[in-house]
C-alpha cells in the first residue's frame, strides 16, 4: 500500500518554501510560463497539486528533490521541512517556517 499526498499541507509547504527562498507568485508564473497565476494560488490553497513537470521545475528552482516538496498524509509540515535541513536554502527557510508555524498546518 502507498501513502497519499496531503494537498493542503503540501500547498502550505510550497508557499512557505517559495516565499522563504524569495520568490513571489509573479516570478513563479513567469518561471513556469503560465499565462495567469491561478494555478499557483490553487496549489497554495491545497485545491490542486502541481503537475510532475511543474513539480520538477519547482524542485530545480528550490534546489530540492521533488518528493521533498510534498507532504504525505499523517506527516507534519515542520517534520517534512526538517528532512531538508542539509540544503543551504532550507537553512534560510527554517526560521521563517518556525515564525509561520500554525496549528492548522500540523
Amino acid at each position: 500500500m502507498y501513502q497519499s499526498i496531503n494537498q493542503v499541507k503540501t500547498g502550505a509547504k510550497l508557499k512557505m518554501m517559495l516565499k522563504a527562498a524569495g520568490y513571489d507568485v509573479r516570478y513563479i508564473q513567469e518561471y513556469l510560463h503560465f499565462s495567469c497565476p491561478q494555478s499557483i494560488y490553487r496549489w497554495f490553497k491545497g485545491k490542486a497539486l502541481p503537475s510532475v513537470d511543474n513539480l520538477f521545475a519547482l524542485s530545480q528552482l528550490l534546489g530540492a528533490h521533488m518528493e521533498d516538496l510534498l507532504v504525505l498524509q499523517g506527516e507534519f509540515v515542520i517534520f517534512s521541512i526538517m528532512k531538508l535541513w542539509g540544503s543551504p536554502r532550507i537553512q534560510r527557510f527554517l526560521p521563517y517556517a518556525k515564525h509561520c508555524y500554525n496549528a492548522d498546518l500540523l
